[in-house]
């Protein structure tokens, strides 16, 4: 281990003028990864080998395939059968529409494991509708990138696979899904409860009522949608096939309900859904690749150590590191993407969580929230520009939109910090 200050300086300095100058970021890890080896005099090769290592782990196959089955499944129709079902359930009351897309948001969160497929998936579909139906647009695309980040938590989520890699591999992928289940809930449940009492202290419309004939055939529809995520988790906990095995398997089911069963995917439809897939899977695991390299400078100038003493040395409460924790990731989310992020902070922040007796389980879920928040803030958030996008008003108003949301969601962040039962029971009753 290497303890060099300007070593340190030179592996921050390089990547944040990176960032300022919009190098992409995974570009921006390697440049700076490259810059600190040449000065510290270490062989070339070994940036090449960190980043080549990164990329041989069986469990990072899941992402490629988890990827894949949100494409298939989003040009396949779930969303307006999902978007039916939970019209079904729920679009009768004051203020229907907006608590059909928190619902919507939470059935396809179990599909896609995508703030940002969630928001632009489901958004382009309620956005224009709650307008129409006389909600305001700032109103109406709050709820919907508010509700969409109920998709970082909700298995199957492809970040806690990046999470359980950047940890070095020690955390189950499969507790991990246990572990957010219940959180998501929770966190779709504070945001009906907070989208009702809105509806009603602004009087916004009921929906219309569903024909009685008619529910049978949305209820089949919407739970072939729904059958992609309990046959992922069912898997997973029975052990007929591991988390990575289970995203091939999603993708098998997804192909089968989008050409069979719906009929909307088509074998051209089918060719534009591979090419998105690979541009994404591309980007990710460059990404992936070049945070392996970053981190193992990290690791070699011994800076998780150095920030464990320094959080540990300004308190030893538990309560104040980590609370501490959660303003630096929120602070942080607000201006880096999240994939990323949880890339470079987790080998630097998981030391400090566990030095106070967090279990990495609880770290990884509380690290989701709080960067799916970050995709709400600006100046980086990019499922708040997704949404202001669909509903067409500025990057200030759909803050504005988003701002009463906030508080459900920080109230849930808090109880994953400082309740373990909240993301332990239910991976621990699960045996894992």
């Amino acid at each position: 281990m290497i303890n060099d200050p300007l070593g340190v300086l030179l592996l921050v300095g390089v990547f944040a003028v990176a960032l300022v100058l919009r190098v992409p970021i995974a570009l921006g890890l390697a440049l700076a990864s490259l810059s600190t080896l040449l000065y510290l005099g270490i062989p070339l090769p070994v940036v090449g080998q960190q980043m080549i290592n990164q990329l041989l782990t069986f469990p990072l196959l899941a992402i490629p395939f988890f990827i894949l089955a949100g494409e298939i499944m989003s040009a396949g129709g779930i969303t307006r059968r999902l978007i039916d079902l939970a019209n079904l359930l729920i679009g009768r009351m004051r203020g229907g529409m907006a608590m059909l897309n928190v619902v919507a948001s939470s059935f396809f969160g179990g599909i896609s494991g995508s703030a940002v497929a969630d928001t632009s998936s489901v958004g382009s579909v309620m956005i224009p509708i709650m307008k129409r139906s006389g909600y305001d647009a700032r109103f109406s695309v709050g709820v919907t990138i508010s509700s969409a980040i109920q998709g970082v938590l909700i298995p199957p989520s492809h970040n806690v696979i990046m999470y359980a890699l950047a940890a070095g591999g020690s955390v189950s992928i499969g507790a991990l899904f246990m572990a957010g289940l219940l959180p998501g809930l929770l966190l779709g449940v504070a945001l009906l409860v907070l989208t009702y009492a809105l509806a009603r202290w602004r009087r916004y419309p009921k929906g219309e009522r569903i024909p009685l004939r008619d529910a049978p055939k949305i209820v089949w529809q919407g739970l072939l949608g729904l059958l992609t995520p309990l046959i992922i988790i069912g898997g997973v906990i029975t052990g007929v096939f591991t988390a990575t095995e289970s995203s091939a398997i999603a993708c098998v089911w997804a192909l089968l309900v989008g050409l069979v069963f719906y009929r909307e995917l088509t074998p051209k439809g089918l060719i534009g859904v591979l090419s998105r897939a690979m541009l994404t899977l591309s980007s990710v695991l460059f990404l992936i690749a070049s945070a392996g390299a970053f981190g193992y400078m990290l690791t070699t100038l011994r800076i998780p150590a150095a920030l464990t003493n320094a959080l540990t040395s300004f308190s030893d409460n538990p309560i104040v590191v980590l609370l501490l924790i959660n303003l630096m990731l929120l602070a942080l989310g607000a201006i880096m993407d999240m994939a990323p992020l949880i890339l470079i902070t987790t080998p630097i922040l998981l030391p400090v969580a566990e030095s106070v007796g967090m279990d990495p389980i609880q770290f990884g879920i509380m690290l989701m929230l709080n960067l799916g928040l970050g995709l709400l803030t600006p100046p980086v958030g990019g499922v708040l520009f997704v949404g202001s996008a669909i509903g067409r008003i500025t990057i200030e108003d759909a803050t504005r939109g988003t701002l009463p949301f906030y508080a459900p969601m920080l109230v849930v962040l808090l109880g994953i910090t400082f309740i373990p039962a909240l993301t332990l029971w239910l991976p621990t009753v699960m045996g894992f």
